[in-house]
C-alpha cells in the first residue's frame, strides 16, 4: 500500500489537494456493520486519497484499530494510517504493535504522545517514551513506515505557549516525521500563522495538512473544543448560541461554515484537507462536493 508521504507529494506535484478522512473504532457490532456497509462505501465514492483510524485512550483499541485499517485497505483499496500513542506502553510493546502492523500490510503510522486514559496528568510509562518525537525516532529507526505527527495551530492545551509548542512540531519533523495533520480549528488565521511560523521562522519543509471538523451540534463542538483547547471565535459562538438545540439547523450551518473555511485554505495553497468525520458520511460528503473535490 502506498506511503502517505508519497501520496501527498504526488498530489502537490499535480497542483491538487490530498483529501483524507479520519475514523474512530466502533463501540458496538451494529456500529461496525453500519460503518462498513453504509458509511465507508458512501465516502469511498468521493475518491479519498487516504484515511486514518484513531487509537483509544491507553491503547485500549489497539487490536481494533489495526483490524479496521487492514480491512479498509483490503476491502476498499484505500491507503489507511493507524494512530499509535506512547500511553501505557513500553518500547517493546510498541515494537510489537509495529511488527503486527507490518504483518497486516500497514505501512503508515500517525505517531502521537496520546492522552492519559483517566484524564489526569501525563506520566510516561517506565521503559516507554515521554515525548512523541521519541516515538517518531523509534518508528523511523525500524524503517518501512511513512510517519505522520500532530500539529496544533493554537498550541497544545498542555503547552506553556503556542510558539514553544510549534518548536516541538519542528522537533518531530527533525526526528523523522514526513508530514503533520493539524488539530481542529475554526479561525483560518490561526492555521496560517502556525504554518508561516513553521516555514519562515523554523525552516520546516514538511507538508502540514489542516484538520477540519463539521459542526453537528452546539453542545458537541463546545465539548470537543474544551477537551482539546481549540477556540470558538466569537462570531461563530454567537451563531451557535442563536441556533441553540436545533441540531439540524446547526449541522446545516456547520457544513456551510466548513465549506467556506476550506475554500479559503485551498486558495492559500494547503497541501490537503483532513476531515474528522465522526464516523458519519453525510456532512463530510456534502463539504467535499461543495468544494468540487469529489
Amino acid at each position: 500500500m502506498q506511503h502517505i508521504r508519497d501520496i501527498i507529494a504526488a498530489k502537490q506535484a499535480a497542483g491538487k489537494p490530498a483529501i483524507s478522512f479520519e475514523f474512530f473504532p466502533f463501540k458496538t457490532d451494529k456500529g461496525e456493520q453500519t460503518f462498513f456497509t453504509k458509511t465507508l462505501p458512501a465516502l469511498k465514492e468521493l475518491n479519498p486519497d487516504y484515511c486514518s483510524v484513531t487509537y483509544g485512550a491507553g491503547g485500549s483499541t489497539r487490536d481494533k484499530t489495526l483490524e479496521i485499517v487492514e480491512r479498509i485497505q483490503n476491502e476498499f483499496g484505500i491507503p489507511t494510517m493507524a494512530h499509535l500513542t506512547c500511553v501505557c506502553s513500553t518500547r517493546e510493546q510498541i515494537g510489537a504493535v509495529l511488527d503486527e502492523a507490518q504483518s497486516r500490510g500497514i505501512s503508515n503510522i500517525l505517531a502521537l504522545r496520546g492522552d492519559p486514559p483517566d484524564g489526569g496528568e501525563w506520566t510516561a510509562t517506565e521503559g516507554g517514551f515521554e515525548y512523541s518525537y521519541q516515538l517518531v525516532e523509534f518508528i523511523r529507526s525500524r524503517g518501512g513506515f511513512s510517519i505522520g505527527c500532530a500539529g496544533f495551530p493554537e498550541g497544545h492545551i498542555a503547552s506553556e505557549d503556542k510558539a514553544t509548542d510549534w518548536k516541538y512540531l519542528k522537533g518531530k519533523f527533525d526526528a523523522g516525521a514526513d508530514f503533520a495533520l493539524s488539530q481542529l480549528f475554526f479561525d483560518n488565521a490561526d492555521f496560517l500563522e502556525f504554518t508561516r511560523h513553521l516555514r519562515e521562522d523554523l525552516g520546516a519543509e514538511q507538508p502540514i495538512v489542516p484538520g477540519i471538523i463539521p459542526i453537528l451540534s452546539g453542545a458537541q463542538i463546545k465539548r470537543f473544543t474544551a477537551m482539546c483547547g481549540a477556540r470558538l471565535p466569537e462570531p461563530l459562538l454567537e451563531s451557535l448560541e442563536r441556533l441553540g438545540d436545533d441540531d439540524e439547523a446547526t449541522m446545516e450551518f456547520g457544513i456551510d461554515y466548513a465549506t467556506r473555511q476550506c475554500e479559503e485554505l485551498l486558495a492559500k495553497g494547503v497541501p490537503g484537507l483532513h476531515f474528522y468525520t465522526l464516523n458519519k458520511a453525510g456532512p463530510t460528503g456534502r463539504i467535499v462536493r461543495n468544494l468540487g473535490l469529489a
